[in-house]
């Protein structure tokens, strides 16, 4: 069984189990699916949804990385086999819609309403009921949400509402009011300007027989609109009430002049007369924009005591993320059930000025709820009394602002219940004993657009909606940032959005950008920074040299402190919200954050600090990498060739700390943007080292676009060195990434340039491995005959013999077997086998057999090939070498094939496309493609086979992959042969062409095949 559910969360349920689903990145990837059942889903919609605005280089290779990992996770399980499929660039989930929860609720809502047009008012009540119960929370509840899926949850929301109006009403009029009245006043309470639901609910009122409850209701209706919207409620409401106090035709729109008139007035008369209630709340903004979240929790705390206990509220979070914003429009929901005072005082807990203390904070309080400066005793604990028994007599809202730390609040609390707290501070408040606080993270586009229209204007954001949406990312999402981005453009009516844009782009920062008179981001963020001692200060100016997450270790390597140490000012800064924890235990710094540490770095601490500080953290990464590769390294001395020296920090690169290969995983964005900034540090020795280290994690795993930034750099550093072995390191590793993306020339001129340079020495072993990289490149380029005698050449020394597996040797028996030598070719490849063996090396081990199965495969041997791919693939999954992976299941899929087992054969091709993909390796993206093609075709699906195998054409002419090109056109011809045989004389005369030209055996085929259609082609040559 494959459940799905996306209301109140996303979770993927598989026989039962619920599955772990991995980054939140990937979980926005299945819910984009989950969304679009049956639908092909491509890359393009999957970056827009999760980067919106600035993907990443790595945006792709990502989508394929989530995309392969749900695949394995579905296919875990036999209920989940194929359900998440790739067709083409794209995926399609083929998941019946009763499967996801949300789908079920939408097609219960809307069967609902074809009973009610049919007169079947019961049983639509039972399916309403029924799709009711079905919702968890909001759709995709916890998670950070793009365009599409933002829409999709508002448009999910609305259908939700319209479904509790609709089962109201059917109560209404089956003469359950009662039943009614619960669902409403929830709905109300988290949309309180829906008028509709209000209206249902003072009928369901009216039916009760409760007409106190009705008056109360439009009041709160009237007071909600006039505070929100500056509007009087709707005629109905209007009808409503008019009938409940016996003043029917009285004209809707009459009314006190203001909204703070109307309050006044309509608190008099719920209380008979009593006086207008103390609104000490500042002005709040006209609109408020977002937080419906967070607005949401909070109000759902205050409904869970308020009838046991008063309510405090925290929000905390980093400077300009709306803390007093939010509390204040919190508070203005809350008012009209808490009548008697709103409060206000801001305790300037980060500021200029000194904080206030309790003692003088409760004389503001006491006098704003009142009580003559006269009754107000003097010391703190008759104050302390005094307030709380003010409010034990009231119904209060109190927003402390701007709070410093506990003991600013704990004075404050109240004892009875009948009064909510909203407290907002910059840090932490742990050591205060209420609710979990709501920690305001930055906004999210759409928020952040709708924030930037209110200050700006609607019709310039409208009218530029790209440069908009870039003002916006530059502001990093941060409120007060985007205010500030906005009360710019207002100033500036002629200016474009497009302007402001790029200077927030151009340097010096866009912090320095961001200011309206004395209002500027940078004092804001002064006032978190400044009062922290100077330990915290330096952890945070030296936070900002690396703009990717920090694990404990690397902040311990950074500030040359003791992990214990690091941890405690890491908890610092992260409690006082000037640095982020993230999953797993890592940290960051808020990108405006960043670049007001950074300021504050060059201004503090200069040039050479921040050096010797990236120095640490360099050398820290790479000793860590050793230790984390020292099993992919096993057969090789990488640290001779690096001679990295000591460590520095011997206790933070231990066994015990870093966890192997899933370590350099978990490291891999941080480890390859500090070789770029070594580089642009100017230390060129950690540069090369670190990028050599590195080489065969990225490899194995099918980083190849790392390899080529991390390398790039490593080689203009050794050149800067005048180090020649490194020189020649960095031009072999670099050719290995370009052999694999395709770029077979470029490949060679650095193999050369590697050669060149070991030509003059004793370095036999360096120049037998350049001389072997450069036989697989002449392999794939089609030059079969210099192949063969590079790799021949390179095992003419026995030396290489003496203690690890020879490279040639692989690479000599796949250019032995690509002429159709087979003996030779299965003599080399067993020859690489015992060497294997012999070492104990099984990623030549694994190697050795697939390459073994192929040459099987090639001669027909198929079942005795599916026997060595079986034991390859097992070794492959050990050592974690996706790209050997991939090459073995597709020879596994044409060895079924062979023995006329195609739906396996087609699955097998499938995957390895998929393992080829999502490493970046396009010679085996097109040996797949084409033989995926191949197997269509066998299996009579003539259309998708012949359009795979011109995308295998189309990808092998772009890399100049003559082999595959051949391969694809022979394969179309066969196609063509049914039913065109012009265009089958075509393809195959361009597919011997190239097998003439490289030698192999497929042109005897073809040549065959040739003649039977009749034609000269063959006595021409």
């Amino acid at each position: 069984m494959v459940e799905i559910q996306v209301l109140g969360g996303l979770s993927l349920l598989l026989a039962g189990e619920r599955q772990k689903l991995g980054t939140p990145k990937q979980r926005s990837v299945l819910a984009m699916f989950a969304l679009h059942p049956g639908r092909l889903v491509t890359p393009d919609e999957l970056i827009d949804e999760l980067w919106c605005t600035n993907p990443p280089r790595s945006a792709l290779p990502n989508i394929r990385t989530y995309a392969a990992s749900l695949r394995r996770t579905f296919d875990s399980f036999d209920e989940g086999r194929g359900a998440l499929v790739r067709e083409g660039a794209g995926y399609r989930l083929e998941l019946s819609t009763e499967k996801i929860d949300s789908f079920r609720f939408v097609a219960d809502h809307h069967h609902s309403r074809k009973l009610i047009a049919a007169g079947e008012l019961e049983r639509a009540e039972v399916v309403l009921e029924r799709a009711i119960s079905e919702w968890k929370g909001p759709l995709l509840a916890g998670m950070t949400l793009g365009p599409v899926l933002s829409a999709q949850a508002v448009a999910l929301e609305e259908e939700r509402l319209l479904a509790v109006e609709l089962l109201a009403d059917l109560q209404l009029e089956g003469g359950r009011a009662q039943r009614a009245i619960p669902a409403l006043r929830r709905l109300i309470a988290e949309h309180p300007l829906r008028e509709s639901a209000r209206l249902l609910l003072m009928r369901a009122l009216q039916r009760n027989g409760d007409t106190a409850g009705l008056i109360e209701a439009y009041h709160e209706a009237r007071l909600a609109l006039h505070d929100q919207l500056g509007v009087e409620p709707g005629a109905g409401i209007q009808a409503l009430y008019e009938a409940a106090v016996g003043r029917v035709g009285r004209p809707t729109g009459t009314g006190t002049s203001s909204p703070d008139a109307a309050r006044s007035s309509e608190t008099d008369a719920a209380t008979n007369g009593g006086s207008a209630p103390a609104d000490w709340l500042p002005r709040s903004v006209i609109e408020f924009v977002g937080r419906k979240e967070c607005v949401r929790r909070l109000l759902g705390q205050v409904e869970q005591v308020e009838d046991r206990g008063s309510a405090v509220l925290v929000v905390d979070g980093m400077a300009g993320s709306g803390k007093t914003t939010l509390a204040l429009h919190v508070a203005r929901q809350l008012a009209p059930r808490y009548r008697d005072a709103q409060l206000f005082i801001d305790l300037q807990g980060h500021g200029d000025e000194d904080a206030i203390e309790p003692l003088a904070a409760l004389f503001t309080l006491l006098r704003q709820l009142g009580v003559p400066g006269g009754r107000i005793p003097a010391e703190l604990d008759h104050r302390v009394e005094l307030w709380r028994r003010e409010l034990a007599e009231r119904r209060v809202v109190v927003v402390l602002d701007n709070v410093a730390d506990s003991n600013q609040v704990l004075p404050l609390l109240p004892s009875a219940p009948g009064t909510v707290l909203l407290v907002t501070s910059r840090r932490r408040l742990a050591d205060l004993d209420v609710g979990p606080p709501e920690s305001l993270p930055p906004m999210t586009l759409a928020e952040g657009l709708a924030l930037l229209s209110q200050s700006a204007g609607l019709e310039r954001v409208a009218a530029e909606p790209e440069a908009a949406a870039e003002v916006v990312r530059r502001c990093a999402y941060l409120p007060l940032a985007i205010r500030l981005a906005g009360s710019r453009l207002a100033h500036r009516p002629t200016r474009m959005v497009a302007e402001l844009a790029a200077l927030l782009a151009a340097e010096p920062p866009s912090i320095n950008q961001l200011h309206v008179g004395d209002r500027t981001l940078a004092r804001a963020f002064a006032a978190s920074y400044e009062p922290i001692p100077e330990p915290a200060k330096r952890a945070f100016r030296l936070l900002s040299i690396h703009a990717a997450q920090y694990s404990v270790e690397m902040v311990a390597a950074l500030l040359d402190l003791p992990r214990a140490s690091a941890v405690r000012l890491l908890d610092d800064l992260v409690d006082r919200h000037l640095a982020e924890e993230t999953e797993g235990g890592r940290y960051r710094l808020h990108n405006l954050l960043r670049q007001y540490s950074r300021s504050q770095l060059l201004a503090a601490d200069g040039p050479e600090a921040t050096r010797m500080a990236v120095r640490r953290l360099l050398d820290f990464a790479l000793h860590a990498s050793l230790e984390a590769a020292k099993e992919l390294h096993r057969a090789v001395d990488v640290r001779g060739e690096v001679d990295p020296g000591p460590p520095s920090r011997p206790d933070l690169t231990g066994p015990d700390i870093i966890s192997g290969v899933e370590w350099l995983e978990r490291e891999r964005v941080n480890l390859a943007m500090l070789v770029g900034l070594g580089a642009a540090q100017g230390l060129h020795h950690h540069v090369w080292k670190l990028s050599r280290v590195l080489w065969r994690f990225f490899y194995v795993r099918g980083y190849f676009d790392d390899i080529l930034y991390t390398h790039e750099l490593g080689l203009a550093s050794a050149k800067l060195l005048g180090h020649q072995r490194a020189i020649g390191a960095m031009h072999n590793y670099l050719a290995s990434a370009l052999v694999k993306t395709g770029s077979h020339q470029l490949a060679s001129t650095h193999l050369h340039a590697a050669i060149t340079l070991f030509e003059g020495t004793d370095d036999w072993r360096q120049l037998a491995k350049l001389r072997s990289n450069l036989s697989v490149v002449n392999w794939l380029s089609g030059n079969l005959g210099e192949a063969v005698a590079l790799g021949r050449q390179s095992l003419a020394d026995r030396r290489l013999y003496d203690n690890r597996v020879p490279l040639a040797l692989p690479n000599l028996g796949l250019a032995l077997a690509s002429l159709g030598r087979w003996d030779e070719a299965m003599k080399v490849h067993r020859q690489h086998l015992f060497q294997a063996r012999l070492k104990r090396d099984y990623y030549h081990l694994a190697n050795a057999l697939s390459h073994l199965a192929a040459v099987r495969v090639r001669v027909g041997q198929f079942r005795r090939a599916v026997i060595l791919l079986d034991s390859s693939l097992a070794l492959f999954r050990r050592t974690g070498h996706r790209y050997g992976e991939a090459e073995a299941r597709n020879t596994l899929g044409v060895a079924y094939r062979g023995l006329k087992q195609l739906d396996l054969a087609r699955r097998q091709h499938e995957a390895a496309f998929e393992l080829a993909n999502d490493s970046g390796e396009r010679h085996a993206q097109c040996a797949a493609l084409n033989d995926l093609g191949t197997t269509l075709l066998a299996m009579g699906d003539l259309t998708v086979g012949s359009d795979v195998l011109r995308q295998g054409l189309q990808l092998a002419g772009r890399i100049s992959n003559p082999y595959e090109q051949g391969r694809a056109l022979a394969a179309l011809a066969e196609h063509f042969a049914r039913t065109d045989r012009a265009e089958a004389r075509r393809h195959w005369e361009r597919a011997l062409a190239i097998f003439r030209r490289m030698g192999v055996p497929e042109r005897i085929e073809v040549e065959r095949r040739l003649a039977e259609l009749g034609t000269t082609a063959v006595n021409a040559h």
